[in-house]
């Protein structure tokens, strides 16, 4: 089985928001996946989508949680379907690529995303599969805080539509290939000009 998490923040409010773009993209992918709709699971604290893939379960899921305890969600999938790390991969903004860019990663840091340093703490290791999408750093003393909360300026939103598009076969190609194959395909692709 596999275990994909788009973070974000569930309320209303936040919908389109950059913080966001994880939740997004991984609803895209359910689309893509011709997954079951997304359903409330109160003992994972989130909303959770079943698909197959291979003959393989793949459950596309929003953690309720909000964002800074994402790694409640997640901890509570992987203790009771006894996932092993390979078989998560973790779907979020990332602030040092502008939009337009994604990139998978394992091992490294939270560099300030308090929802995948939830995650890590959660599952006490960094040896995750993330996909990080790019939102760009604020241009104004805007606090990051404030920023990552912001919707798209137009000009970004025309970048962002091709990203999660290929954010979305990358995702796929992860459930097909495994993370290092993946990588070599898909890092360094700058989807905004393709």
């Amino acid at each position: 089985m596999k275990l994909i998490v788009g973070l974000g923040n569930h309320s209303k409010k936040y919908d389109g928001t950059r913080h966001n773009i994880g939740w997004d993209a991984v609803t895209m992918l359910a689309k893509l996946l011709n997954a079951s709709d997304f359903s409330k699971k109160t003992s994972f604290k989130s909303e959770v989508a079943e698909a197959s893939v291979n003959d393989e379960k793949v459950l596309v899921v929003h953690p309720l949680t909000y964002m800074n305890a994402s790694g409640e969600a997640v901890q509570a999938f992987k203790s009771y379907f006894k996932l092993k790390n390979e078989d998560i991969l973790i779907v979020h903004d990332e602030m040092d690529y502008p939009p337009g860019k994604f990139a998978f990663s394992i091992g490294s840091g939270p560099a300030g995303h308090n929802g995948v340093a939830s995650i890590q703490q959660m599952l006490a290791t960094k040896e995750i599969a993330r996909l990080r999408i790019g939102i760009g750093r604020p241009t104004t003393q805007i606090a990051k805080e404030d920023y990552v909360l912001e919707h798209f300026l137009d000009y970004e939103r025309k970048l962002i539509k091709p990203v999660l598009q290929d954010s979305c076969e990358a995702m796929r190609d992860w459930l097909d290939q495994g993370l290092t194959k993946t990588m070599n395909t898909w890092n360094g692709v700058e989807s905004a000009s393709r």
